[in-house]
């Protein structure tokens, strides 16, 4: 079974208006987030079809849609404080996201595994990025190398 997925830019063109005008859809890693859960979506239905993942796709399912929840609320919150706090969430979504994307590949293939484990690194990237400037210390990644 071969699934089409959007690429990211005909996947932007489906956003309603009402999102896209909102300054939120001005953060980059809100947009891919956004991007992630939907073309997620597929990946959670083949893996709820096995009784074997269905704990998965629903572990999935909730990570994937948390990094942009928890980004538009950060990015809603008067204080710098609160929104690291709320990128710090998103972060952890993302790298759980990751991780289970990482246990399905036995199921979904590795290109489709790489695709999605590459898009949340991106989206990990930007946030270790991002939670700094709102905080005055500086997040310590032990063993990963990452460039924004």
């Amino acid at each position: 079974m071969v699934r089409q997925v959007l690429a990211y830019e005909e996947w932007e063109q489906t956003v309603p208006e009402e999102i896209k005008s909102d300054s939120v859809w001005r953060m980059q890693a809100y947009r891919l987030a956004l991007y992630a859960a939907d073309i997620g979506w597929e990946d959670v239905v083949l893996l709820a079809r096995d009784r074997r993942t269905i704990g998965i796709a629903e572990q999935l399912f909730r990570s994937l849609g948390s990094i942009s929840a928890n980004l538009a609320e950060g990015y809603s919150r008067s204080s710098q404080r609160d929104q690291a706090r709320f990128y710090e969430y998103a972060l952890g979504s993302a790298r759980e996201a990751r991780d289970w994307y990482f246990k399905t590949r036995h199921v979904l293939g590795s290109k489709v595994i790489c695709e999605r484990i590459s898009l949340l690194t991106k989206i990990i990237r930007l946030l270790l990025t991002m939670i700094p400037q709102r905080r005055s210390v500086t997040l310590h990644d032990e063993g990963g190398e990452y460039g924004a």
